[in-house]
């Protein structure tokens, strides 16, 4: 039996201002890494082999703190980002292979990265739901297939998350190994309406707050079989 962690960053500086981020880089604020830092204390007695993230500095950060302010998450290893090999521009960081016995892997995707929410990005969400309604806003931001202007639907945002869930993620849940993904919202709320079985009807209704572990048993066959909410 393995467990898998979900975790949604803690609030960044543009949650904060009640803005939609999307793709653009923004990092914690104060709350953000606090809430980062209560969640490695309600992770303690967890243990991760392996960890997941987008490849936006919220989501690295939240990961960072969650592993290494106590240290028995990782069990005495050192988290190590891994950068991609396809990534020309690493300087050789990612030709260093690595000791497992000493070492966490930290693997960073653009298939975990935020919904992109093209010519929303960056516009206050109060101030669109004034000019375009509070109905429509509701609808960018919470429907399965309706876009964004120019941007993502949660349905795009499936196709790249789940794919890459199965492929790489899963494969370590059916080999015993505990992992921690460290994402975000809309990305995260795509794996959990698979790994839940919810209807496009349903989704729209979930709502995951930042900083908050949501921890699942997976057994060898890649099924659930338990979930919890480290809400408290």
């Amino acid at each position: 039996m393995a467990q898998l962690i979900l975790i949604r960053h803690g609030q960044s500086l543009w949650n904060a201002a009640n803005k939609f981020t999307g793709w653009v880089d923004v990092p914690l604020n104060e709350r953000g890494r606090a809430e980062a830092t209560i969640a490695s204390c309600k992770l303690r007695d967890y243990r991760v082999d392996v960890c997941f993230t987008s490849m936006l500095i919220r989501a690295i950060e939240t990961a960072i703190v969650c592993l290494t302010e106590c240290d028995e998450i990782c069990g005495g290893r050192i988290p190590i980002i891994k950068h991609a090999a396809e990534e020309k521009d690493w300087h050789g960081w990612d030709k260093y292979e690595g000791n497992p016995d000493e070492e966490l892997p930290i693997f960073t995707s653009a298939a975990l990265d935020e919904r992109y929410y093209g010519q929303l990005q960056g516009l206050n969400k109060a101030q669109m739901a004034e000019k375009y309604g509070k109905e429509q806003v509701h609808q960018w931001r919470r429907s399965f297939s309706v876009r964004p202007p120019g941007g993502e639907s949660l349905e795009d945002t499936m196709n790249r998350t789940v794919p890459f869930f199965r492929d790489r993620i899963l494969a370590h849940l059916k080999r015993g190994d505990n992992v921690l993904v460290s994402a975000h919202g809309n990305s995260l709320r795509s794996i959990i309406m698979y790994l839940d079985n919810l209807s496009p009807e349903e989704v729209p209704q979930l709502e995951l707050k930042t900083g908050i572990p949501i921890v699942y048993d997976i057994d060898s066959e890649g099924q659930v079989t338990a979930k919890v909410i480290l809400d408290d």
